[in-house]
């Protein structure tokens, strides 16, 4: 947006608030807004609106697929309410949006704060439940392995995610990105509360990207493929050389970090 804009100059006007939202997935069809359909973005905005009295666009750090949580999505709006400290925004639309969706903070931005574009990196969680029966509470916030992986092999493999990197062996046919290199922080496994948790942190991920990475890494440490094997096939750029792509009830976009608040 041009900053001598009178759009510009009408946001100057406003207040940038900027949340940190949680959700439970499985009932939405992901986060961008959608016709006709319960999505979180939608949600989010239906209730804006009605403290508004008139539309309030909710602009998220990105957008998670039908199925997949968060716990640390982060998301901006402009505000006309001058009345509200900014802390109350989080009772105040907890009382209106459904148990699903929770507002964890508020806090109050610089006007041109932007919650996709000035974001540093993004990290996801997936969870799985290994080699045992799931509790029920557990089955929709996590995929279901009925073996034990190799947790030293998985690491091994975990450890070559790590600068810029050709994401293309992990690219959906539908994915629109115009390049498929992202910048990689790094990705590990580890053991919680009797759960196997990937993590995995990127400046950006490409559509369904760790999903088909973790599908990926799974399939061929029960092959016990070498690591150097695999490091040839990250390398390739093939896709037919990727494993399946996991369903998204394990992941969770879990922290975003910005460069400026």
């Amino acid at each position: 947006m041009n900053p001598g804009s009178p759009e510009a100059q009408n946001l100057r006007e406003k207040r940038n608030i900027r949340l940190v939202l949680a959700y439970d997935g499985t009932d939405f069809s992901g986060w961008q807004r959608q016709a006709g359909t319960r999505t979180v973005q939608g949600t989010l905005e239906s209730v804006l609106e009605g403290l508004h009295k008139q539309k309030v666009p909710l602009t998220g750090s990105g957008r998670t697929d039908a199925g997949v949580h968060a716990a640390g999505q982060v998301a901006h709006f402009y505000t006309h309410i001058q009345t509200i400290p900014v802390e109350r925004f989080v009772p105040a639309l907890n009382r209106l949006l459904p148990q699903d969706i929770r507002v964890l903070a508020a806090q109050e931005s610089c006007f041109d704060f932007h919650a996709r574009f000035d974001a540093k990196s993004r990290t996801y969680r997936y969870y799985l439940i290994c080699n045992r029966p799931g509790l029920p509470q557990e089955l929709r916030y996590a995929y279901h392995l009925w073996r034990h992986p190799q947790l030293d092999r998985l690491n091994s493999y975990a450890r070559l995610f790590k600068g810029e990197l050709d994401c293309s062996v992990f690219a959906q046919s539908r994915d629109p990105s115009t390049s498929r290199s992202r910048y990689l922080f790094g990705a590990c496994f580890f053991i919680q509360r009797n759960m196997l948790v990937f993590e995995i942190t990127a400046n950006a991920f490409l559509w369904k990207m760790i999903r088909s990475i973790l599908g990926t890494l799974l399939y061929y440490e029960k092959q016990g493929l070498p690591l150097e094997d695999f490091k040839a096939i990250l390398g390739s750029g093939d896709r037919s050389l990727a494993g399946p792509t996991l369903p998204p009830q394990g992941l969770f976009l879990w922290n975003i970090t910005y460069y400026r608040s």
